[in-house]
């Protein structure tokens, strides 16, 4: 007996993928900015921006857009 197979979803819009991104992004500076504002208050604003991002953009890539991908699903599948 062959199983059914839910049809793919497709990927996110622009609109869904931006909202997803800010998500991921605006706590997570957040969090960062508090933990580590005082220890790079005294570096030069590139560098400030260098080393938050060099710390943000993992923890976003591979541990809040994967969930937000599986929340997108759920609610998508659940819509239908």
């Amino acid at each position: 007996m062959p199983t059914h197979r839910p049809a793919p979803l497709p990927p996110p819009s622009k609109h869904q993928l931006a909202l997803m991104i800010w998500v991921a992004v605006f706590p997570t500076l957040t969090v960062l900015n508090l933990l580590l504002g005082d220890v790079l208050r005294d570096l030069p604003a590139v560098v400030r921006t260098f080393v938050l991002a060099t710390v943000a953009v993992p923890i976003v890539i591979y541990g809040l857009m994967p969930r937000l991908h599986r929340l997108r699903a759920r609610l998508l599948t659940r819509a239908v």
